[in-house]
């Protein structure tokens, strides 16, 4: 199987989410809770009009599928799918919480943690098979990390809440692959939204009315929310979760060049020296896969 643009849908997620501060940095004045509401709500609106207007045949293929299958299977599909949609509450909350109110680079080291965690899930789990190459570089992003974080302890613990909360939803989506993504993604985030309408009169401000907070909040539910997760889910059904999970060392290290260079957050020589073992670790992962490609091409 040609993999190559499974590979190149993971590489353009993670490369967008590489970028999420440029957009999500122009609303720090506005209550995390706040972000994270108007973008549940405006992706749950968004998706579930997309699917009635235009996926009507396919939302009744995926219904008629799941009333095929055996009572214990959808008793499995139904819990699987409801906590892929609180991890994925719990991941979108904390990362916007510590990126306005800790650091730009506690999430880029977020992202670094979860490809340790998503391998390691992935093998326990769905007994992803890896080679002592892939392990090895298992361990140059541990020493990354475990580098990054000398310093300041306290980032490490936000750091591994959102990459364990991301981690978890990646290998739960393996069982997914029988269905529509589109569809998949808009139930996770319509029961993401249901989740969080209680929530709303008391734990959000008073109505905003700064345009500028709507424009980038659509921008985030669209290109940094509905696009990249599409992507994602895409990439998984082609190759491996510890795959998909090593190239998300990506964001991070965009997320990395953007706190230097944008935001002008101190960078030490520890600190690019970690980042460089991190990349080189990606690079090891999934060098076979890079090698079979470039043969192929010549």
């Amino acid at each position: 199987m040609n993999t190559l643009r499974y590979y190149l849908a993971a590489i353009c997620a993670f490369t967008l989410w590489g970028t999420f501060s440029l957009v999500l940095k122009p609303l720090h004045s506005f209550a995390s809770s706040d972000i994270l509401f108007y973008r549940v709500f405006s992706c749950a609106i968004i998706m579930t009009v997309v699917s009635v207007l235009f996926k009507r045949k396919m939302l009744k293929d995926n219904l008629n599928y799941f009333k095929s299958i055996p009572k214990k299977n959808k008793k499995d599909l139904i819990i699987l799918n409801v906590g892929s949609s609180i991890l994925l509450t719990a991941n979108w909350f904390s990362f916007i919480y510590v990126m306005n109110h800790v650091s730009v680079r506690a999430t880029s080291v977020a992202y670094l943690v979860c490809p340790i965690i998503t391998t390691i899930l992935a093998y326990f789990l769905l007994k992803d098979k890896l080679t002592r190459l892939q392990w090895l570089s298992v361990f140059l992003s541990f020493l990354g990390c475990l580098l990054l974080s000398y310093a300041k302890m306290i980032d490490m613990f936000y750091s591994s809440l959102i990459g364990f909360t991301y981690a978890a939803y990646l290998v739960s989506q393996n069982k997914n692959k029988q269905f529509d993504k589109f569809l998949v993604l808009n139930f996770h985030i319509l029961l993401s939204a249901l989740i969080l309408l209680p929530f709303f009169p008391f734990y959000s401000g008073s109505l905003i009315t700064d345009l500028k907070f709507y424009f980038y909040i659509e921008i985030i539910a669209v290109m940094y929310t509905i696009v990249p997760l599409l992507l994602n889910l895409y990439a998984l059904s082609g190759i491996s979760s510890s795959k998909v999970g090593m190239i998300l060392n990506i964001n991070p290290i965009i997320a990395f060049v953007l706190a230097g260079v944008v935001y002008h957050e101190p960078l030490g020589s520890l600190q690019i020296f970690s980042y460089a073992l991190i990349f080189l670790a990606v690079i090891v992962f999934n060098g076979k896969e890079i090698f079979r490609l470039k043969s192929k091409k010549a």
